[in-house]
């Protein structure tokens, strides 16, 4: 491996780790990386004084233009838009809790929020730890206008974040209860476990049946889930919790086939808000790499 191949393999993680949190799909980032390496390639590297700072640089550029064409596709996108899983993570198991919490799908989900430029300041300050002047630099703006970014990124998200956030250990306890609520088709069981101002959510694309819009209420909510435990009762149905983005998520599988993945948020003793990922094009990836008898399990 030669030198400059080398280097870039060394930033490769934090490089996959910023564009996959910019664009919400490994798909997309694993494309912005491409670019990059292609830019790198051309670059005279000896004349850099600093490699990562180019490279972070170039692959925020790059995710920015992409992510300002997936804000435009997604306005006519088929029902709510949901980020992809990761395959495997991006980073060591020993990275800091802002770092692990910032990879979490709903936090992801909540990234939506934020302008193209807000979020690509955003993540380099708060989750990268790049300095304002650092940051201000890679995205071509006044330091004022980065400060700007990142503080209007902090109250969108402060307004939109969950009541509660409690430990994967809590959200893995009422993913099992869930789980066994739709094994058991038990309406009471369902009852039991959604908070009364609950909200679903539901990613199909136009390609697999979901709800094309939030249901908000336990009530419906229980209705819904209580219709699909009946309906696949008779089927090959398997649910498996495993571990995705640094929290628990319950897969379902359909034979060989997987059809959901969904997580939740709590409020340490009911579910509060579930996120169902049904869009076959953006399970097919976890797919290919798990199945219903292995995987990382979390049961």
């Amino acid at each position: 491996m030669d030198a400059a191949t080398a280097t870039f393999q060394k930033y490769r993680p934090r490089l996959l780790g910023l564009a996959y949190r910019m664009l919400g799909t490994q798909a997309d980032a694993e494309d912005v990386l491409h670019d990059a390496w292609l830019r790198w390639h051309q670059q005279d590297t000896q004349a850099l004084d600093e490699a990562e700072a180019w490279l972070v640089t170039v692959t925020t550029r790059l995710a920015l233009d992409r992510l300002r064409r997936a804000k435009t596709e997604r306005q006519h996108y088929t029902g709510p838009w949901l980020p992809e899983p990761l395959v495997q993570e991006t980073e060591q198991p020993e990275a800091e809790l802002e770092r692990v919490e910032s990879l979490n799908l709903s936090f992801l989900a909540l990234l939506e929020r934020l302008s193209p430029d807000e979020r690509a300041a955003f993540l380099l300050v708060q989750v990268f730890d790049y300095s304002h002047a650092e940051t201000a630099h890679m995205l071509q703006i006044s330091e004022d206008a980065c400060r700007q970014r990142v503080h209007r990124a902090r109250q969108r998200l402060r307004e939109g974040r969950p009541r509660f956030t409690h430990a994967p250990e809590v959200q893995r306890r009422l993913l099992e209860k869930f789980r066994d609520a739709l094994e058991t088709a038990s309406v009471e069981s369902l009852q039991a476990l959604f908070a009364e101002d609950a909200v679903h959510l539901a990613d199909g694309g136009g390609k697999a049946r979901a709800t094309l819009r939030p249901l908000h209420g336990a009530e419906r909510v229980v209705r819904l889930y209580s219709i699909i435990a009946q309906r696949y009762r008779d089927y090959a149905i398997v649910h498996r919790l495993q571990w995705l983005n640094g929290a628990p998520a319950l897969l379902t599988w359909l034979g060989a086939k997987l059809v959901t993945v969904a997580w939740i948020e709590t409020d340490g003793e009911r579910i509060t808000s579930i996120h169902s990922l049904r869009n076959p094009e953006k399970l097919a990836r976890l797919e290919a790499v798990t199945n219903p008898q292995a995987g990382t399990s979390l049961s």
